[in-house]
């Protein structure tokens, strides 16, 4: 008898050996030792409270900027869906957004709303809950700028309330997330007010920009590394000679050098191992490090 045996009782759905390839944006990877669609917020919480502490538990929001690896993902996935996507417009230009509430749709909620400052999450390829655990922002703005606090389940199941500040967030990266497994329920955003149509024409021009500049139709995870200090990862990429060079069935798209594109039938490795290939070379002829934004995990 294993772990796998003595799952605690749930009301949504426990599911083993189920592969993650499709819920990712890359549309690879291997399986989940079990797969869990929680039915509600209680349902995750007695779940995470009756867990064995000894198993691993990962959180998969909608995989725009996750890379499962080939040999599949230890333990217990955890992935929200309906109960967790709710949004609700608060007073004094505030909104609720649940974990599972897309980034693009939560600007489009507030715009609706007179709610400004959120037309950001526009750009942002991911959902809440990867935006809290990272910081996620594009064109000059971060979560850490609109976010009042944030709700979370601990791994044995208790419920928090935390602060921005209690999130300790620097660029793509919150402190408390790192230090300590979360799972991410939903936050709190503070905007200002505005006319709907203006806020609404502002993220027709973010939608217009990413159209132009990035390949949001591809296999893709979004930006492949983080901005080192004093650079921009696309020119080093560029500069480098990896823009539109085919590594297996993986390639840095021709049209915009951060971006990792699975090109048709790259493997989980393909993508990682360009990734890893290109760190390389560009640390050999630059000496700058080039730090992997796109969260890998998982098996070799």
């Amino acid at each position: 008898m294993t772990w796998r045996d003595r799952l605690p009782e749930v009301r949504g759905k426990l599911i083993r050996d189920e592969p993650l390839g499709p819920f990712t944006w890359f549309r690879v990877g291997g399986p989940a030792d079990v797969l869990f669609l929680p039915q509600d917020e209680d349902d995750l919480a007695q779940f995470l409270k009756g867990l064995d502490a000894s198993v691993p538990v990962t959180l998969l929001g909608v995989g725009s900027n996750t890379l499962v690896r080939d040999g599949g993902v230890e333990g217990v996935v955890i992935r929200l869906g309906k109960a967790f996507a709710a949004t609700e417009p608060r007073d004094g230009s505030r909104i609720f957004a649940g974990a599972a509430v897309l980034d693009a749709l939560l600007a489009r909620e507030a715009g609706k709303a007179g709610i400004a400052g959120l037309e950001f999450y526009r750009g942002v390829p991911g959902s809440v809950g990867g935006a809290l655990v990272m910081n996620a922002g594009c064109y000059g703005s971060e979560t850490k700028d609109v976010l009042v606090e944030a709700y979370a389940l601990t791994r044995d199941g208790r419920r928090l309330t935390l602060s921005n500040a209690d999130l300790g967030y620097s660029y793509r990266r919150s402190a408390r997330a790192a230090a300590e497994p979360l799972v991410f329920l939903g936050g709190l955003f503070q905007g200002r007010p505005d006319d709907p149509a203006a806020i609404a024409a502002r993220m027709d021009e973010i939608t217009a920009r990413r159209e132009q500049t990035q390949p949001i139709r591809e296999k893709t995870g979004g930006s492949t590394f983080k901005n080192p200090p004093g650079h921009s990862s696309w020119k080093l990429v560029d500069d480098a000679g990896w823009r539109g060079k085919p590594y297996g069935g993986a390639m840095f798209s021709p049209l915009h050098a951060n971006f990792l594109i699975n090109t048709g039938e790259a493997t989980a490795a393909d993508l990682e191992g360009l990734g890893e290939a290109v760190r390389a070379d560009v640390r050999a002829k630059t000496g700058v490090d080039l730090e992997w934004e796109i969260k890998r995990i998982g098996r070799a």
